[in-house]
């Protein structure tokens, strides 16, 4: 399948930080290569993230707020629904905080392949600057050389990129995945079970490996910036290592509580 072909299905995970779901939409609109579509997967944002989506409508593809009321962190749940609605045949994971660099969306088509998933890295904007950055403004390079960032390497696109399969552990991130979506069926989506801040996206790697997919992590291509900010709260941090440790001595596949759960007539 060639890279026009390949229909993406962008998912943007939120929850009340409607400056920087700002940021990441006019990031998605400065894309090379557009998405299919966008969702974004809000964990019971206030009406100023929705404002935000309101504001880019018009200037993204088809764009769909996917919501449900806080009850806590959830993010699983909400994920598992905009992967239920999304159409296209490949999925593309990026965080409401995690800024793409024009060739995002792109790079992600490139490098999807047929059994394997792709993990991309992330860089970072220091907390003290956020305030002053601007999507499409001065390059990431310029920030760096003034202390105003970090991870250099993980925030530039390379001449070449670094490309390594692997079923690791380490560096397993969901604000920057790309997965089929029949993988993503497969596996039963995104976990419900782990609930707070914490492991649902190692566990959804470790479950694709199960499923023999290889992982392929990539340097120079796919990038994003992060928007730091303070530390969510890990109380349940905890729980989720012991139901981490579970899956991987078991080889779960397909989790309990997953997709399955929202398609209509499952529930």
């Amino acid at each position: 399948m060639t890279m026009a072909a390949l229909d993406i299905s962008l998912i943007i995970s939120t929850y009340n930080q409607p400056a920087a779901l700002a940021q990441v939409l006019a990031g998605v609109a400065l894309q090379t290569h557009s998405p299919s579509e966008v969702l974004v997967a809000d964990d019971g944002s206030g009406e100023a993230d929705a404002r935000s989506i309101k504001n880019w409508r018009h200037r993204l593809p088809p764009l769909e707020h996917v919501w449900h009321e806080d009850h806590g962190f959830r993010k699983a749940v909400i994920l598992n629904e905009a992967i239920t609605r999304a159409s296209g045949d490949y999925v593309v994971l990026l965080d409401g905080d995690c800024v793409p660099h024009p060739r995002f969306v792109e790079d992600h088509a490139v490098l999807a392949e047929p059994g394997c998933w792709v993990q991309g890295r992330r860089s970072f904007i220091n907390m003290t600057h956020v305030p002053d950055y601007a999507t499409g403004g001065v390059g990431f390079i310029s920030w760096w050389l003034r202390g105003r960032s970090s991870g250099l390497f993980k925030g530039i696109r390379w001449p070449v990129p670094w490309v390594r399969r692997d079923r690791s552990q380490r560096g397993i991130i969901g604000c920057n995945m790309g997965i089929w979506r029949s993988d993503l069926v497969s596996v039963n989506g995104f976990d419900e079970a782990f609930e707070g801040w914490g492991l649902e996206d190692s566990d959804l790697g470790n479950r694709l490996y199960h499923l023999g997919r290889d992982r392929k992590l990539v340097y120079g291509r796919a990038v994003i910036h992060h928007l730091n900010h303070r530390q969510i709260s890990r109380d349940q941090l905890s729980k989720n290592q012991g139901r981490l440790r579970n899956v991987k001595e078991h080889k779960t596949v397909a989790c309990a509580l997953g997709l399955r759960g929202h398609v209509k007539g499952d529930e």
